[in-house]
């Protein structure tokens, strides 16, 4: 049970990480700097990619048979997944739209 904890646990790490990286790069395009931007959102989709293989592999050792307790920790972890997920998206559309924008000084 320990172990699924951990695994749960990096799982939510993951997820956040992801997500503060989208809005770093937010941030950074709203200042003009599109190649930090563009990092920051490769960094952020990298920590989604490794949240997700964990989130595969909790699937995997659950069959959908629910042999996994669900318990708070669990709903937040996939919380914080989805809404890294829905953050990069809408992120990666404003940065476009910043893109777009003539420079300001």
């Amino acid at each position: 049970m320990e172990d699924l904890e951990s695994i749960i646990m990096e799982l939510l790490v993951n997820a956040g990480a992801a997500r503060s990286s989208a809005l770093t790069a937010l941030q950074l395009a709203r200042k003009g700097d599109f190649e930090g931007a563009q990092k920051a959102m490769d960094e952020s989709h990298d920590f989604v990619k490794h949240a997700h293989t964990i989130q595969t592999q909790l699937i995997g050792l659950d069959e959908g048979t629910g042999k996994l307790p669900v318990n708070l920790i669990t709903v937040h972890s996939q919380d914080h997944l989805m809404n890294a997920m829905v953050i990069q998206d809408l992120a990666g559309d404003m940065i476009e739209l910043y893109r777009r924008l003539p420079a300001v000084n």
